[in-house]
């Protein structure tokens, strides 16, 4: 507990400043409402698109995708044309937990999504979503095997959980429970400069029961409550370590998109397909399926609204050359912002890499990428023929409106600002030279 300036951080996944604050006015919430209705509190842009593991890796690096390399989930083997999911060890510069333990100051970190597998760094960390192996989610390894003796829970099954609310429910609160149970275990010798803790269950209610917390006469709007009841009383628990901590400290709470209600999801690949645009070689064994992509192709998607120019240069089938690349790109932007469900646009931006993107990453960002307006879903699948539709989500993320606090009243503008307000509480500077992580194991 000696005097040590100490910076604590509470992700609240996929929470949007207007929700929090029409949960907090029901009154049973009463540690999100000290939050969400301080003077405060703000919201925050996602960095785009807006997933997770960009927005999560913007975060923990302090960077953008552009220099850190993470577009989304999943990235194509432009060889292969095969998917593959993108993790931890894609990530092409630092993080702030490097930047911090190269100048001997210690993280501890709990449930960050998208940092599996767990690289070393001066501290500790737990992975999550996604994180397949408990073994590999942890650093130090001996802390995966004491969290395994709990029986933690990384991620909820919401592959069931999203047709039997019942059962997600009970997976939540089990995560919850993981959640208290790693933080006991890290936080309680103080032996930190900086701790990250990470709750995700906001986030997996939205997807797939948006409704049932936006509308207070839901027949579920009750028992997601009183689950958020439990989630509220782990946030007080954390405040109240914060509260109990000698300063100077600092408290920053983050959510990394915001959230909307689904109209529709559309795919980019369908609306390619009508435009004469995509042709698939046979029939994808799956939505996933982007080995089909045919030669005579000009462009594809990606989820969630990533378009690929077919270029010789990048793909081993590509067809156009730089210029009809980039006529055809000018096009497409056009073409889609015209775009529109029932009478209304679809899309509030159709953006060049280069527009939004910049550092040695960018040759592997997408051509475009498209933003929708709030309650639309952009998806780029292989198996699917409707343009407009909805499969079994109630909810979608939003580039605007995240939740935000800062203890200090600050106002960072997207998630990659949120982590260079660590870098600067503790006097580094996002440009300061660090060594790789392989070389540190401290």
């Amino acid at each position: 507990m000696r005097t040590r300036p100490r910076f604590l951080v509470l992700g609240l996944d996929g929470l949007p400043l207007t929700l929090a604050r029409e949960l907090a006015a029901t009154g049973r919430l009463p540690h999100l409402a000290s939050l969400c209705q301080s003077q405060n509190a703000r919201d925050i842009d996602a960095e785009l698109p807006e997933l997770s593991p960009v927005n999560w890796t913007s975060f923990a690096t302090a960077a953008g995708p552009g220099e850190h390399g993470i577009f989304a989930f999943t990235e194509i083997d432009p060889a292969s044309y095969a998917l593959s999911m993108v993790d931890a060890t894609a990530v092409a510069c630092p993080t702030i937990f490097d930047r911090l333990g190269a100048r001997g100051l210690t993280s501890k970190v709990i449930n960050l999504p998208a940092a599996y597998p767990a690289r070393p760094l001066r501290g500790a960390l737990v992975a999550g979503f996604v994180a397949p192996f408990l073994s590999r989610a942890a650093y130090p390894p001996e802390l995966a095997e004491l969290l395994a003796k709990t029986g933690y829970l990384i991620e909820a099954d919401t592959t069931r959980g999203a047709a039997d609310p019942d059962y997600l429910l009970a997976q939540l609160a089990l995560t919850l429970k993981s959640r208290e149970t790693a933080l006991d275990l890290l936080f309680s010798g103080h032996d930190f400069d900086l701790f990250v803790f990470v709750l995700t269950e906001t986030d997996r209610i939205l997807h797939f029961f948006y409704p049932a917390l936006a509308d207070p006469g839901h027949p579920l709007f009750e028992p997601f409550v009183e689950l958020l009841v439990c989630w509220d009383r782990l946030i007080g628990k954390y405040l109240e370590l914060y509260d109990a901590l000698p300063g100077p400290k600092r408290l920053m709470v983050l959510a990394d998109h915001g959230f909307a209600e689904l109209r529709t999801e559309i795919d980019l690949n369908v609306w390619l397909t009508q435009q004469g645009l995509l042709s698939l070689k046979d029939h994808p064994a799956h939505e996933w399926d982007s080995r089909m992509v045919a030669h005579g192709s000009a462009a594809f998607a990606l989820d969630p609204g990533r378009i690929y120019l077919h270029a010789k240069e990048r793909f081993a089938r590509g067809i156009l050359h730089e210029h009809a690349a980039r006529d055809l790109r000018e096009r497409l932007r056009g073409d889609l912002m015209e775009l529109t469900f029932e009478g209304e646009p679809v899309m509030e931006a159709v953006h060049r890499a280069e527009d939004i993107y910049d550092g040695p990453m960018l040759r592997r960002a997408p051509d475009l990428v498209c933003v929708a307006r709030p309650g639309y879903c952009l998806t780029g699948k292989f198996d699917r023929t409707a343009l407009f539709g909805r499969f079994g989500r109630f909810g979608c993320h939003a580039a605007h409106g995240g939740f935000f606090y800062d203890s200090t009243g600050a106002a960072p503008g997207r998630l990659r600002d949120a982590g260079r307000e660590i870098l600067n509480f503790f006097g580094v500077t996002p440009m300061d030279d660090t060594p790789a992580w392989t070389l540190k194991t401290t």
